[in-house]
């Protein structure tokens, strides 16, 4: 990549076996991370993304170098750790939807120090993009990130992602709020949201977090869409009609999107719209990587619903 990433994420990636229903022993490979997820995503719609972590020196590893490089995801500054490994997760299908079941203790990326973090990378972006998974694995990482964004005026996107397999709820809570308030823009959905700030409408919701400092609130709903809040003002997207099969990486689609569109100028209520339908594309098809849509596809979908 020849030009500065405008959009770098940080955080840790990971090797994905998917089963799908109705297929027992039967395992699809692929790549997962939420933060790396959203960098795939920003990339297919056109916008420069880097992605900082670090990798076992494993067949797993190799395979995600060899994906950032397909997906023209930079990954000029990631670190291969050879004494670590890097990390897995399975995702079975049922009538509660997926589940997650992860092999990460000791990672690459749980190891990396926040001295190795390359300060001039993250400067020359316009957005840093972290999240509350990326906070769970490797939170002095993430700290160090933040106030390196902030002293130089980079945009702090950050994705509440809570994962109670990773730690308990009072210490997300605590962990993942601070750092809201370091943020610009900030991601969640109404279920995690729901358990971090004992609120269930997306409205209040919105104004608890605008309330810790971040000016961009987006609450997303599943298939019910998603309300944003910028610029003094909220507007609810009703969500897409899609044949979904799989809402793995749905909302590190959004996120990554969205920021996407920023990137390309647009206004934070037109970036909404468009992630809202990449979103919603994103369920069509099984895996996190595989079904991120490109905007030839996202865009007919809000052609059709026009």
């Amino acid at each position: 990549m020849n030009a500065s990433p405008q959009i770098v994420a940080l955080g840790e990636p990971l090797f994905e076996f998917n089963r799908r229903s109705g297929d027992e022993g039967l395992w699809l490979e692929g790549h997962g991370g939420d933060t790396s997820n959203a960098a795939i995503a920003a990339a297919r719609q056109g916008a420069r993304a880097g992605y900082l972590t670090a990798l076992g020196d494993d067949i797993f590893g190799r395979s995600f170098l060899d994906l950032w490089r397909r997906e023209r995801v930079d990954a000029a500054r990631v670190i291969v750790d050879r004494q670590a490994p890097t990390g897995l997760y399975f995702v079975t299908h049922g009538p509660d939807g997926h589940e997650f079941s992860y092999r990460r203790a000791g990672s690459a990326a749980s190891r990396l120090s926040p001295a190795a973090l390359p300060e001039d990378y993250l400067a020359s972006a316009r957005f840093l993009h972290v999240s509350g998974i990326s906070q769970a694995v490797m939170g002095p990482v993430v700290d160090r990130a933040l106030d390196m964004a902030r002293s130089r005026k980079v945009t702090i996107s950050y994705d509440t992602n809570l994962r109670l397999k990773l730690w308990p709820l009072d210490r997300a809570r605590a962990a993942i709020h601070a750092n809201v308030a370091k943020a610009d823009i900030v991601f969640t959905s109404i279920d995690e949201a729901e358990q971090l700030t004992g609120r269930n409408e997306p409205d209040l919701i919105a104004d608890f977090y605008l309330g810790l400092g971040p000016r961009v609130i987006a609450v997303k709903l599943g298939a019910a869409g998603v309300f944003l809040v910028a610029q003094g003002r909220g507007q609810r997207f009703a969500g897409h009609k899609v044949e979904a099969v799989d809402a793995t990486g749905a909302g590190d689609v959004f996120a990554g999107t969205f920021l996407a569109e920023l990137a390309a100028g647009r206004d934070a209520f037109a970036a909404a719209a468009y992630a809202n339908a990449a979103a919603a594309l994103s369920t069509t098809g099984y895996g996190a990587v595989a079904p991120i849509p490109f905007r030839s596809a996202v865009e007919a979908l809000r052609a059709k619903g026009a």
